[in-house]
């Protein structure tokens, strides 16, 4: 190695990082045999790319999913290798095999000003079949069980553009026991996804460089190392790393956040050496969305731990040699019913020395000269014939069993011994299923699980799915009791999404799948809420549950983990689509709990609790990931739940969605009647002790509804909001002190104002009605061009108009119009124009978007009020006024921050400037000048930013307005309130 590193004319930081490159070990030494798999044979050719590449799409075309394993050896490629969705390589041998891109491969040369990552790939995982000169479709939210695993990969010399993998992939699809050679090229890794694991980054420009996980979700990274890095090991945006045992050494920097993006780092049990710069720099500082924790990291020769670029300062390191306990910097809360405070905390002391290296906790595979094929002994795995008899039996005489790919058909519980080890490869194509109505698992009784495992055993279950049907009420898919050295590792709980149907040439079938399923694609399914517990811990269960997907919407819920003080530890769960929960803890103790993420559907869980923990303590839930997607139509009070608890740790929390209709609050402690509100925090405890109750002389007018947003007043100070699902409009009389229902017109309201004379407007969604005719065709919206810029356009919230009508509030029903739509620059004399109060532009386009010079706006009866057109009136809980030659604040809600614009004499927005880091659906403000914001409760600004007053809501706020220049109203999701400010 050293004589092949002094003939090459390299700089001297390569030849460092290239001659401390070392092929990884080995994971699987001899050849899995499996009749459904297909084995890559090359040949003697000299450059393989082609038939690799053929391999792998006849592999996708016959079968839809499977595994393509790569014997041991050396193999050249000189082109991009695209992997499609649920595809798997494997490499096998006593040593791994290793992949090289070949010195000066054409087009890794030269950047790619046109490619998200501006480089070359080695290897790109796809969502489908790329075709010669076809068209490439990134792999996505909907890429699952695609994985390259236990081969290394090496970039030739003269490839400066090139990228050994991009993996924006979903669900159970991972990059595992992989050692990248970097040397000269840019990187390792563009574009996270799900997970990594044991996987090593030497030379390049970075390690990993990356922006958002697929679809925004977090990403598990365990037991990696980086090393000779030019710029940084990571380089980030938006990717919630979520990061155990990672080391770090002979680089510029560890982890770099790119400027005015937020990020949500966690990092345990690291080690840093030989960082010459900032080791961590973080980014939009201030910002609920921006969290930083660490736990357990030692450094050395690390001079400076964390630069904050705004202020261009640091936390530096206080010895050569030093022990971060804990850091934490972002919005913290002491405790339940304290004040979030926006503050870093730290724990850090100098060490004489370094202590060994961390042992990683994820149990190993038995060596593979244990395994035992199972249909060597019998079963078939046709997804007709009953294994159960043929599985238990190789079970009693066998400690380590192999499942090849196929369907498993069973029909009683498979009981594992204390020490069974069951190994598959492919978590969909390999698989246990029980028959419909299967008599064991159906009728009434007690919960009967599929597989379980016994009471301190140290069982391992890897790459199985398991698949309790529809129609057996009693099922549960695995019942846990094994301790803490045991594991469940890349299981998908199967049933509702993720779940694909065999290609042509897969030798099993699901019967059940094969039947037509009629009126079950757009109704609720009277099968769901069913069962019990997909994943069912108990009886002082534990140990490690990693990777794993659980979203059988026939399940109670995804994951139960109940009566146990055994250490547990879960790395990268996904627990979706249940009716009524997600997850479930209960009397738990000593477990924690890494990049959990909850997603819940319009149709199946518009209701769903997404976490309970009940009686637990000594847990902490580190990047928790809370999501309700773009297509739910109604709120959702709270994402966890908990009652008396005691020493709960939530750090990096993120509870969010495209839509309006996110959950109020993230967390609602029952028994103390205490809510949490901000959504995004880096730091929670829950002490056990009782929090003391506040109330800031609010008067609450009127309650009982839906969703209230819009609120806006006219010039007599009457006062109006709506409910958009519900249709209805409301009025709050001055004169009377009461509420009326103004109207129930069947348009969607979505946000109010009034003009100079006091006519209403009301912009709201109007949905093409079938048959009607404009210019003789079906009448048809397109979204306007500023539509791009955020998720919300798409899934269903597109193809709708975005109108606005007005009427005289004293005769509603007589006085109804639609406004013309006019240009812009039409309108003289503007007295008003009328914005989105709040914006969500996950696209990071909102700087831009905000300011834009809109063509055209509507224009209200008095003809000097205007509402410019813009996608964002869609989804805005309100709207904010811009006066010509007043500054106009409005709320950047996706990156949780307020902005102040100036307003000329037309209308338009210009000079946008960052005003403070909060924000979320509204800020107004008052004739003295100060500036109101609402962001889980109301909080005070002065002109310059400076925060005067916090005012506790009984609910999040999500629209405002002040009358009298004396007393706020606002609304929350269920009621109208009142009170009087200063």
């Amino acid at each position: 190695m050293k004589v092949l590193c002094m003939l090459v004319l390299l700089s001297a930081s390569y030849i460092s990082a290239y001659c401390q490159f070392t092929p990884g070990r080995s994971i699987y030494t001899q050849k899995p045999e499996d009749p459904e798999a297909i084995y890559f044979m090359p040949g003697k050719a000299a450059d393989v790319s082609d038939q690799l590449q053929t391999a792998i799409n006849q592999l996708k075309k016959d079968r839809n999913f499977g595994i393509l394993f790569i014997p041991e050896g050396t193999y050249v490629i000189s082109k991009t290798i695209y992997i499609p969705a649920s595809i798997r390589l494997i490499g096998y041998g006593k040593n791994r095999p290793m992949i090289m891109l070949q010195k000066n491969a054409p087009g890794f040369q030269a950047e790619q000003p046109q490619d998200k990552g501006k480089a070359a790939y080695m290897f790109w995982f796809t969502s489908s079949v790329v075709e010669a000169d076809g068209k490439i479709n990134d792999a996505g939210a909907g890429t699952f069980y695609s994985a390259f695993s236990n081969i290394d990969i090496k970039i030739g010399a003269g490839n400066p553009a090139a990228v050994a993998l991009r993996t924006h992939f979903a669900q159970h699809s991972y990059v595992s026991h992989c050692n990248i050679d970097i040397g000269s090229g840019k990187a390792g890794l563009f574009d996270i996804g799900n997970m990594m694991e044991d996987v090593k980054f030497f030379g390049g420009d970075y390690g990993i460089y990356t922006t958002k996980a697929s679809p925004g979700w977090q990403f598990m990274m365990m037991d990696t190392y980086f090393e000779g890095q030019r710029k940084t090991a990571i380089k980030s945006q938006q990717a919630g790393f979520t990061i155990v045992r990672m080391q770090v050494k002979n680089t510029p920097a560890a982890i770099q956040v790119d400027s005015n993006y937020w990020d949500k780092l966690f990092l345990e049990d690291c080690r840093f050496e030989n960082i010459s710069g900032p080791a961590i720099r973080v980014s939009n500082e201030g910002n609920a969305n921006m969290q930083l924790n660490i736990r357990n990291l030692y450094c050395r020769n690390v001079p400076a731990l964390v630069h904050y670029p705004q202020a261009d300062s640091l936390t530096k390191g206080p010895a050569a040699s030093y022990h971060v306990k804990s850091f934490v910097y972002g919005l913290q809360m002491e405790d339940l019913g304290t004040e979030e405070k926006y503050t870093s905390t730290t724990d850090i002391s100098p060490v004489s020395m370094l202590p060994a290296g961390f042992t990683s906790d994820v149990p190993a595979l038995p060596p593979m000269t244990e395994w035992v094929n199972l249909k060597t002994l019998g079963a078939m795995g046709d997804g007709i014939t009953d294994d159960t008899k043929a599985i238990q039996q190789a079970i009693d005489a066998h400690a380590v069993i192999y499942v090849p790919q196929g369907s498993y058909r069973i029909s009683q519980t498979i009981k594992l011994k204390p020490n069974t080890v069951l190994i598959g490869l492919h978590p969909l194509a390999t698989n246990f299923a029980l028959k419909e109505s299967a008599p064991a698992f159906s009728g009434f009784g007690a919960p009967a699980a599929m597989v379980e495992a016994p009471e301190g055993g140290t069982n391992i279950i890897t790459g199985i799915g398991l698949y309790t049907g529809e129609s057996n009420y009693r099922a549960v898919a695995c019942k846990w009791m094994a301790g803490e050295k045991s594991m469940v590792d890349d299981v998908k709980f199967i049933g509702g999404h993720g779940t694909m149907r065999p290609g042509p040439q897969v030798h099993w079938k699901w019967e059940e799948r094969e039947q037509p399923q009629p009126g079950r694609r757009n109704v609720f399914d009277p099968l769901w809420d069913t069962q019990y517990w997909s994943l069912w811990v108990t009886n002082n269960g534990g140990g490690i549950f990693k990777n794993i997907w659980t979203a059988s919407t026939f399940a109670t819920n995804g994951c139960y983990v109940n009566n146990t003080s055994t250490r547990g530890r879960i790395y990268a769960m996904s627990v979706e689509h249940h009716v009524r929960n997600e997850v479930r803890f209960k009397n738990v103790a000593n477990w924690h709990v890494y990049a959990l993420q909850l997603e819940e559907e319009s149709l199946e869980s518009s209701e769903c609790q997404p976490l309970e923990i009940d009686g637990c303590k000594d847990m902490r839930f580190a990047n928790l990931y809370m999501f309700r997607v773009i297509r739910v139509k109604v709120p959702y009070p709270y994402s966890i739940r908990t009652w008396h608890c005691s020493n709960i740790e939530l750090l990096n929390v993120h509870n969010y969605s495209q839509i309006k209709y996110t959950t109020d609050n993230p967390l609602y402690d029952i028994n103390t009647d205490t809510e949490v509100r901000p959504t995004e925090f880096a730091r929670l405890l829950i002490s056990g002790n009782k929090p003391a109750k506040r109330t800031d002389g609010i008067q609450q007018l009127a309650k009982g509804f839906e969703f209230a947003i819009g609120l806006c007043a006219d010039s007599k100070g009457n006062v109006y909001f709506a409910e958009q699902r519900m249709k209805r409009v409301y009025k709050w009389s001055a004169a009377t002190n009461a509420l009326e229902l103004l109207a129930d017109f069947p348009w969607q309201p979505l946000s109010l104002a009034c003009d100079a004379n006091d006519n209403l407007l009301v912009v709201f969604r109007y949905d093409p009605q079938p048959g009607n005719l404009v210019n003789g065709q079906q009448e048809r919206f397109q979204n306007p061009p500023d539509a791009g810029g955020t998720s919300f356009s798409g899934w269903g919230n597109s193809g709708f108009g975005t109108l606005v009508y007005a009427v005289d509030p004293s005769q509603p029903e007589q006085t109804i119009r639609l406004l013309d739509k006019t240009p812009m620059t039409s309108v003289n004399h503007v007295y008003k124009a009328l914005y989105p109060s709040n914006r969500w532009r996950d696209y990071h386009d909102f700087n831009t978007v905000s300011i834009a010079r809109n063509d055209t706006c509507w224009v209200a009866p008095d003809g000097r009020t205007i509402v410019p057109v813009c996608y964002d009136l869609a989804r805005a809980c309100a709207l904010v006024a811009a006066f010509p030659g007043k500054p106009l604040y409005a709320a950047d809600e996706y990156d949780k921050r307020t902005v102040r614009c100036q307003v000329d004499t037309q209308g338009y927005l210009s000079d946008l400037k960052y005003f403070v880091e909060k924000g979320e659906f509204n800020s107004i403000p008052d004739p003295q000048g100060n500036l109101w914001v609402a962001d889980g409760n109301i909080y005070k600004f002065d002109a310059s930013g400076k925060q005067l007053s916090r005012l506790e809501t009984p609910e999040r706020p999500s629209s405002m307005v002040i009358t009298n220049g004396n007393t706020l109203y606002f609304t929350g999701r269920t009621a109208l309130y009142r009170t009087t400010i200063k």
